[in-house]
């Protein structure tokens, strides 16, 4: 239900965001003009019910609903409690309040003061955000080698699955940056591009260097090149998004004609139905995030941020390890399997933190403003343009250069800090 109420401000938001969305309103509802001049919403057309600012209004909404529950929810550790309650019911009231909220969000005064200090706090929020899911990807990446690693005892066929999975994510990436290399470069022009792809290719070959270097393999005798692998992966991805979103650079050819050089062209075809590339890529961003904040509010997430993991000789190798859970059955478990299993039935506890669930909400909440509002450059921002822009830019190459960091952090932190305890 929260994941319901998120999806339908963000598809509010998108419809903001859209320009010929006020334009079919103001022709096709009667005494639209008129509803806008009483209401004070930017005359004729209202200006500030759509755009950037309506966005970050209805966010704001959003966020303090999120952040509400957040605070009410702390320490909640007991689904019988009359707090666990409010988490857990009253849907039809949440609703009401939420859209309250939305609403009264254009009610501020000052509102160049408080959307200037909101996209600040939006800005923060959104790097916290992705912060997270940085974390949960090397996380995840530490996880999976452990995992298979530990069949290898029992089963030395997990030696060539680890294998095979390796040459694989090694085969993506640098078949992804060769790709890049002759579609975003060219012979005499494109340095940037050269320069950036260069850059990224060196951070891979170094991860990797690292990852298998006898110092960290003194301490971390699991570390290996699957995890650099995925990482080298993602790195190839978020090099190819950001790449995707620079401006076109367009230069005149021999002929007088502008021409597009250090992008591919694929001719026509892929730029004619302009609506249903945004649209896809609309949904595509829903579905992303809204994954992005089921899976960072699980028991096994939560584990994986604070690096807490069952011990390797309980680990039970398993292809899709990331959805089961860490060792054997215990005797419970294996008495109640003839009849109805249930796992989360919270009888002696919550399973998962109720007040970090909307704080990572609330984080998500923070990202979609800044993500439909083209980051920093939101004046002129439209559902067709936050796919692009420098801003998008540099914050995929941010976001690439801090996986990179936080996966040397867990490599490097076992040598700098020997008498602490490291689980990866």
């Amino acid at each position: 239900m929260y994941l319901f109420y998120f999806i339908l401000v963000i598809a509010l938001c998108c419809v903001m965001m859209t320009p010929s969305v006020m334009k079919q309103v103001k022709d096709h509802i009667p005494f639209f003009e008129e509803f806008c001049k009483k209401t004070q919403a930017g005359g004729d057309a209202c200006e500030n019910l759509v755009g950037y600012s309506a966005v970050y209004r209805v966010c704001f909404g959003m966020a303090c609903f999120f952040a509400l529950f957040c605070l009410l929810t702390l320490k909640v550790n007991n689904s019988k409690s009359c707090r666990a309650y409010i988490h857990n019911g009253f849907w039809f009231f949440k609703l009401l309040l939420l859209g309250t909220m939305c609403s009264g969000a254009f009610f501020i005064p000052d509102q160049e003061t408080f959307l200037k200090v909101w996209r600040y706090v939006g800005a923060g929020g959104s790097f916290l955000f992705i912060c997270i899911q940085l974390l949960l990807i090397v996380q995840f990446a530490h996880k999976w080698n452990k995992n298979w690693t530990a069949g290898t005892v029992r089963n030395k066929l997990w030696y060539a699955s680890l294998s095979l999975v390796t040459l694989i994510m090694y085969s993506v990436a640098v078949g992804g940056l060769a790709l890049m290399a002759v579609f975003y470069t060219q012979w005499d022009d494109c340095m940037d591009n050269k320069i950036l792809l260069g850059v990224h290719g060196g951070l891979c070959v170094l991860i990797s260097l690292v990852a298998i270097s006898p110092c960290v393999q003194n301490r971390q005798p699991h570390s290996g090149l699957l995890q650099s692998g995925l990482i080298s992966c993602y790195v190839t991805y978020l090099t190819f998004s950001a790449l995707t979103s620079k401006p076109e650079k367009k230069v005149l050819d021999e002929h007088g004609k502008n021409v597009t050089i250090c992008a591919p062209d694929f001719g026509q075809d892929l730029h004619r139905d302009e609506n249903m590339v945004t649209w896809l890529g609309t949904l595509l961003l829903i579905v992303c995030i809204s994954y992005s904040c089921l899976t960072s509010t699980t028991r096994s997430s939560s584990d994986a941020l604070q690096s807490r993991y069952g011990a390797p000789e309980l680990e039970v190798a398993r292809c899709c390890f990331c959805f089961g859970p860490d060792g054997e059955d215990t005797e419970e478990q294996q008495n109640v399997k003839k009849g109805p299993r249930v796992i989360y039935d919270e009888k002696k506890g919550t399973v998962y933190s109720y007040s970090y669930f909307h704080f990572v909400f609330f984080l998500a909440s923070l990202y979609v403003m800044m993500t439909l509002t083209s980051w920093f450059h939101y004046e002129n921002a439209t559902i067709k343009t936050f796919f692009s822009g420098w801003s998008v830019f540099w914050v995929k190459m941010a976001s690439c250069w801090m996986c990179v960091l936080l996966y040397l952090q867990t490599l490097v932190a076992p040598l700098c800090c020997p008498s602490r305890q490291f689980s990866v």
